[in-house]
């Protein structure tokens, strides 16, 4: 036998009855993180003790809970076995190990293979088949050193505050937010958090993440603090109350050309919790697997890479040029 798999709004295991990251409401999925994208009000779930209260936090409503701790399997069904590792996405992100009699698969969800500064770090366990997100699965998308850019936003930073301006930093509320925080630490800078990343800041701190001093943004009182809000296509009600102020938006897709006009900001600044171009390779030459499934962003062209590469892989969901034995790796 092998695994059977469909990616639909998520990806299905029929063969164990499980769903992998749902985007609806499901009888039962197994929750990577919390991200919105990833998440839906799901009668059953298996996820970390991080996610499950960020999810709390999002997402309210009563649910079953199966709340796994990091390297210890545990019994899914009868005949299969399920083992949480960290993906150092976000705090409490997960890649999804299942073992049965098919052999070893790996689900990664979305996953950051080199060290953050408010996530743990990411595991590279071996399996027979590897089913992986490829957001920045082109060579354009490799990432400069983290520490560079996070002297590039500190300059923007102090520049911006010595012209009597506010920085205003564009980060997602609940994964970014937390780690330019925490890449602010040793700067002793003043900052405001929008009041949905400020909530999810403390459930940060309940686990042990550590962050310089911060405080709710509160209007009139922003003068002198550097702002860290969600990008502005997102609803947030604060730039108004900001007039004097330069921004920036803090995304892998800094690397793209016109991003700041994308964005509608002064600086781009290339800091990811995704894998970059180079991780991703490295990633599936330290698990090792038989055989690639790929999906998200540029699937179709990284398998294509593996491919070249030796590895037998191709993007589920999409035409492959390529004539292969998908064996019951079907995609709906």
């Amino acid at each position: 036998m092998a695994w059977e798999v469909y990616l639909k709004k998520g990806l299905c295991l029929p063969q164990i009855g499980w769903w992998m990251d749902a985007q609806f409401s499901a009888q039962r999925s197994v929750v990577t993180h919390a991200h919105s994208d990833h998440v839906g009000r799901h009668k059953e779930l298996i996820c970390s003790a991080p996610t499950a209260q960020l999810m709390r936090e999002r997402l309210r409503g009563k649910r079953i809970e199966h709340v796994l701790p990091y390297g210890k399997a545990e019994a899914i069904t009868e005949d299969t076995s399920i083992t949480l590792h960290p993906a150092g996405h976000i705090l409490g992100s997960s890649l999804v190990e299942l073992n049965n009699e098919n052999g070893t698969l790996l689900y990664t969800g979305d996953f950051k293979l080199r060290r953050g500064w408010a996530a743990e770090p990411c595991a590279t366990p071996q399996a027979d088949l590897l089913i992986m997100e490829t957001t920045f699965g082109l060579p354009c998308y490799d990432f400069p050193d983290e520490e560079k850019v996070r002297a590039e936003i500190v300059a923007f930073c102090r520049e911006s505050l010595a012209e009597g301006r506010n920085p205003v930093l564009f980060c997602y509320s609940l994964g970014k937010t937390q780690e330019v925080l925490a890449a602010l630490a040793p700067e002793g800078l003043p900052v405001m958090l929008h009041p949905a990343a400020m909530r999810l800041t403390k459930i940060y701190e309940k686990f042990g993440v550590k962050f310089p001093t911060y405080r709710e943004f509160k209007k009139g009182e922003s003068d002198g603090h550097i702002i860290i809000c969600p990008p502005p296509h997102q609803k947030n009600g604060i730039l108004k109350h900001i007039p004097a102020r330069r921004t920036a938006i803090v995304s892998g897709w800094a690397l793209d050309s016109g991003a700041i006009y994308r964005f509608k900001c002064d600086a781009a600044f290339p800091l990811s919790d995704h894998a970059d171009y180079p991780d991703l390779i490295k990633f599936v030459d330290q698990v090792k697997p038989k055989r690639v499934l790929t999906l998200h962003g540029y699937a179709n062209e990284f398998a294509r890479t593996l491919r070249e590469r030796g590895y037998e892989a191709f993007a589920i969901g999409k035409e492959n040029q390529l004539d292969l034995d998908l064996g019951a790796l079907t995609s709906h």
